[in-house]
């Protein structure tokens, strides 16, 4: 089982917006297989960092939602626009031991 962690810094004063976004396609990856999807904002962190993690069987799996992002209509409505409210950001693979 893996932790998958994607962190995005926000343009200032559009986190709030990134967290919406973010919230409104979870249903639509829990639809392709993740579990444990959850939105996280800084407290203690570089101002106006928002990371989603999501939990999955394997790193292939992981690569299968990528694929598979364009093929949800939702998804891509839920996230349409989001590249405009971040600045950049990383992804985080992590190994549940």
């Amino acid at each position: 089982m893996y932790v998958i962690r994607n962190t995005m810094y926000a343009k200032p004063g559009h986190g709030k917006d990134l967290v919406e976004k973010l919230k409104a396609a979870i249903p639509h990856f829990e639809a392709m297989g993740p579990k444990n999807l959850r939105v996280l904002t800084d407290a203690v962190a570089t101002t106006w960092t928002i990371a989603m993690e999501m939990e999955v069987e394997s790193v292939g799996t992981y690569f299968d939602i990528l694929e598979g992002r364009s093929k949800s209509p939702g998804l891509g409505e839920a996230m349409k626009g989001y590249a405009e409210l971040v600045t950049g950001g990383k992804r985080e693979i992590f190994k549940i031991a």
